[in-house]
């Protein structure tokens, strides 16, 4: 099964969702198709599994080095680095079939079950959203999907310039340039005084210094 779906990774990167067969696979690998059959029911199946898979590699690094002690700010930007990052990290060909079947409509899409994929994949934002608002960092006046919707939609289009024109990005820089934009529109207004307060008494300290 690892065999199976390691190839299967190489094969949907490469040829998407559509142009990807399991005869592919199972040649890739020197087996008969009904030996990828014996542990997937076909395509649709194999190629969720590849998707939750990766998913699950990119939420466990996340977990793993999350700076939980740090702001609601700081953790924001190590999460949108580590995603930019592992999405990117293979090439563009996972990136592109995850963002491309998640615009699809009709019978070829992946279904229910990839939203649910989508929906487990993006619970460690939704979490650490649903804390800033708790602490009063982040502005609680916002549906939470909207605040997700708000971070994920600029990263999408920033993966998709990659993938559409081979202009590889610097993951760093762009992750602190994002959240520098998003972070007024996310941050409770309080806290937007609050900063300005504390950047005052520095000014005024400063000052009396000299």
């Amino acid at each position: 099964m690892r065999d199976i779906l390691r190839v299967g990774r190489e094969v949907f990167a490469e040829r998407g969702f559509e142009r990807a067969t399991t005869t592919e696979i199972a040649e890739r690998l020197g087996v008969s198709e009904a030996t990828v059959f014996t542990y997937f029911r076909g395509k649709r199946e194999l190629c969720m599994r590849v998707i939750a898979d990766w998913y699950d590699e990119i939420i466990g690094e996340i977990e793993a080095g999350l700076p939980r002690e740090a702001s609601v700010r700081e953790q924001l930007e190590f999460m949108v680095h580590t995603h930019l990052r592992l999405f990117l990290i293979q090439g563009t060909g996972l990136c592109a079939l995850v963002l491309s079947e998640g615009r699809r409509s009709g019978d070829d899409k992946l279904g229910d079950g990839f939203v649910e994929l989508q929906r487990r994949y993006t619970a460690p934002l939704m979490d650490l959203l649903a804390r800033g608002q708790a602490s009063g960092e982040l502005r609680a006046d916002i549906p939470l999907r909207l605040l997700r919707s708000l971070v994920f939609g600029p990263m999408e289009h920033m993966l998709w310039e990659v993938i559409l024109t081979g202009r590889q990005i610097d993951t760093d820089a762009s992750a602190r340039d994002l959240v520098a934009l998003l972070w007024p529109a996310l941050q409770a207004p309080e806290q937007e005084l609050l900063g300005l307060r504390a950047l005052r008494q520095e000014l005024e300290a400063a000052l009396a210094r000299h």
